[in-house]
């Protein structure tokens, strides 16, 4: 099994859409959301952000369309209840660091665990973020995981659309290219 997923990244992306942590099965596959449940990319592309639905396997492609994937701990999990929290704690340095040296214009994670963990602050709102992060605006999606079944793909759509509206009024260049 790999040690780590790759980031998807590249300079000035409109947006990287930040995971908690991989999966055993992305992971070791080298795929981001590479699990058959998780609704990532059907929801990336039904709100707009890809032209097609895109499958793990076309992950690198996701740059062609102004969009990155990075995680806030790079460690494979089962689950990332396994996470510690000081693994947040140690992670948050690299992981601004990484958001500074890319500058995307919106840093999107999924879930509130991972903000919630990186920044420390125990109340978090879905939408934007008051805090800027290493330069980039902060926007907190609902988890696009199959075992969030407080959120059905409709409204991950409608949660998606709204960044991607937000992205169109901070960014006059069009997502899709």
């Amino acid at each position: 099994m790999n040690d780590r997923l790759e980031d998807i990244l590249t300079d000035r992306l409109s947006v990287v859409f930040c995971g908690i942590n991989p999966g055993k099965g992305s992971a070791a596959l080298g795929l981001h959301f590479a699990n058959r449940s998780n609704r990532f990319w059907r929801t990336l592309h039904l709100a707009g952000f890809t032209p097609h639905e895109l499958r793990p396997e076309d992950g690198p492609t996701l740059a062609h369309y102004g969009c990155g994937l990075t995680t806030v701990v790079e460690r494979p999990t089962a689950s990332a209840g396994e996470l510690a929290r000081h693994e947040f704690t140690d992670a948050a340095a690299a992981f601004e660091q990484k958001i500074r040296r890319y500058q995307p214009r919106f840093v999107a994670f999924l879930g509130k665990a991972g903000y919630s963990a990186l920044s420390g602050q125990r109340e978090i709102g879905w939408g934007l973020q008051p805090q800027r992060l290493g330069g980039a605006s902060v926007w907190v999606l609902p988890n696009p995981s199959g075992r969030n079944l407080a959120f059905n793909l409709e409204q991950l759509v409608v949660a998606y659309q709204q960044l991607r509206r937000a992205i169109a009024q901070a960014d006059p260049e069009p997502l899709l290219s």
